[in-house]
């Protein structure tokens, strides 16, 4: 497991120590404000962040400087994939790739040989058709790996990388199941931030005025961090959580004051954080029409469906956002959202990723698809099952994420997110290509199903008629129609179609109709189930807004029950 507690805490401030008597007993306040129960490994691990911000802030990465280290990575691919497997896997008992590898009879000179030969990516291919693999139930702990007759639990933190040094921690949104806690080492950080710099960048962004607006936690301070990590800090910096409400966890705003004051005594200042609702993102758009009056550029970093109501609350308001630039994440870049984007003026670029991997791709520039993204394939490879091994239950379409660097903090061989998607070569011309990422992925979307009733969903069967049918036949946009999977009283099925009170009057009825009208036109089974669904009415409308997770996301298809692993 990553070290969490001990290791050195040092750094250097022009001519004193930044660990003066003074300056350590002002970061001890700082961990303590909160009360006198601060556990020891909390403050161990508050302590260790605080001592490696010197070094993290006073050194930010040049342009050169990460168009030589993306080139070294791409060189150096089968070689650091080599040693982390050798380090993370093969010389961690705990690890349970290693079992997994153990299983199917794959030493680490076989694995040596089997890369060098054949090339990462075949080689994750092979090994997966030999049952190295993980789902993401079984990433998450929530089901068992079997492999023939053999099984295999899995812990999430058995997956953390042993070499890593823990610097903060965050937690996986918990879309599908209980969030789990999530490592984040300052290398990594400043691995990712050297491809953000490049992304950028190619975006002519250089000396865009940087934002964010996301959940309060470690994933909003790490962007922090990646934007004064390439010499360009953020300047403002949303929550959409109010950080004093009980349920937001304390330790943010302790690491928020760390970095604030770091920042300030090393001459980078760092924002601090402001509240804004996502029912109420209009303090967003009048900083960012502020910033373009200006003759400057704002770029806001969020989820998708925020950036979605940002701009269509922009519009209605008459703000305009012409010449805006966002970077969006977490959920689906459907037509119907990119569309409410540009309606407000807002250029958009998606990027990739979850909270075990990091950033794993970011926006084409000349794309063919909404979603399209340029694979970072220096830090990750991904592959994806097609025909073989069909008894894993994973889609030939599947992706499979692997990790390739040796800071990843979260270890990664052939596991699947829970998402599909296309795997494109083509030439677009575009700068992100140019760089050397030529691996496009689009279309990505959740093949975790949704079962109620008898009748199962997938992402894509629903998205249509969340966001393009019941909008154009009753109002509203892309982000105010939710389905929820619910149990009814005495555990019988029951889904709650969501329809946003600001749609104003409807006929809850018709919506109910025109639902299982389109959702039952798909084959004759779901003709069926539709029937018998509004015979029994499984299908319930409410008035109220989709649920949001503890993310920041709306989900098209929420689930009010954890998962249970059998």
């Amino acid at each position: 497991m990553g070290r969490l507690a001990g290791g050195a805490v040092s750094g250097g401030l022009g001519g004193r120590s930044f660990f003066h008597p003074v300056a350590v007993t002002r970061a001890v306040r700082t961990l303590a404000s909160s009360g006198p129960r601060l556990p020891l490994e909390e403050a161990l691990l508050g302590l260790r962040f605080y001592g490696s911000l010197p070094r993290f802030l006073r050194h930010p990465i040049s342009s050169q400087e990460a168009r030589r280290t993306l080139r070294w990575r791409l060189e150096r691919r089968e070689v650091d994939f080599l040693a982390l497997a050798r380090r993370a896997i093969y010389s961690n008992a705990a690890s349970p790739y290693r079992r997994l590898l153990e299983l199917a009879g794959c030493e680490y000179g076989d694995f040596e040989r089997l890369v060098r030969k054949e090339g990462v990516e075949a080689a994750l291919v092979t090994l997966y058709g030999l049952g190295v693999y993980l789902t993401v139930d079984e990433l998450k702990g929530r089901r068992r790996a079997v492999r023939g007759s053999a099984t295999i639990d899995v812990a999430p933190s058995q997956l953390w990388n042993p070499s890593s040094t823990v610097h903060l921690l965050g937690q996986t949104g918990g879309s599908r199941g209980t969030p789990a806690p999530v490592p984040h080492d300052l290398r990594w950080v400043r691995d990712g931030a050297v491809n953000k710099l490049l992304a950028i960048e190619s975006r002519g962004g250089r000396s865009w005025r940087h934002a964010n607006w996301e959940t309060p936690g470690g994933g909003a301070i790490v962007q922090l961090l990646r934007f004064s990590a390439i010499g360009a800090p953020a300047v403002r910096t949303f929550v959409q959580l109010d950080p004093a409400i009980p349920g937001v966890s304390p330790a943010y705003g302790r690491r928020v004051r760390l970095l604030r004051w770091a920042g300030r005594v090393l001459g980078v200042p760092q924002p601090h954080p402001r509240y804004v609702a996502l029912e109420q993102p209009l303090p967003i758009a009048h900083w960012m029409a502020a910033v373009l009056r200006a003759g400057e550029t704002p770029h806001l970093m969020t989820f998708t469906s925020p950036a979605v109501r940002l701009c269509r609350a922009a519009l209605e308001a008459g703000v305009d956002l012409r010449g805006a630039q966002l970077t969006v994440t977490g959920e689906p870049m459907t037509a119907a959202r990119l569309a409410a984007i540009r309606r407000a003026g807002a250029t958009v670029v998606s990027r990739y990723g979850s909270n075990e991997s990091g950033t794993m791709g970011y926006g084409c520039l000349r794309p063919e698809a909404p979603d399209e993204i340029h694979l970072w394939h220096d830090l990750h490879a991904l592959v994806q099952p097609g025909s073989s091994l069909p008894d894993s239950g994973l889609p030939g379409q599947a992706l499979l994420i692997s990790s390739l660097r040796p800071t990843a903090p979260v270890i990664l061989l052939n596991v699947s997110m829970g998402d599909q998607a296309e795997l494109v070569q083509r030439a677009c011309g575009c700068g992100l290509e140019r760089l050397g990422w030529t691996t496009h992925v689009r279309t990505i979307r959740s093949f975790e199903k949704l079962t109620a009733g008898g009748m199962t969903f997938l992402d894509t069967d629903v998205i249509r008629v969340l966001e393009v049918v019941l909008p154009a036949r009753f109002g509203g946009g892309p982000t105010d129609y939710q389905l929820i999977e619910d149990e009814a009283d005495g555990g019988g099925a029951c889904l709650r179609l969501l329809v946003h009170p600001a749609i104003g009057p409807l006929d809850a009825d018709a919506v109910a109709q025109v639902f299982l009208e389109v959702i039952g036109s798909e084959s004759p089974s779901q003709r069926i189930m539709a029937l018998q669904w509004r015979a029994g009415g499984v299908l319930r409308v409410e008035r109220r807004p989709p649920l949001i997770t503890a993310s920041g996301k709306i989900l098209h298809l929420h689930q009010e029950r954890d998962p249970v692993a059998p």
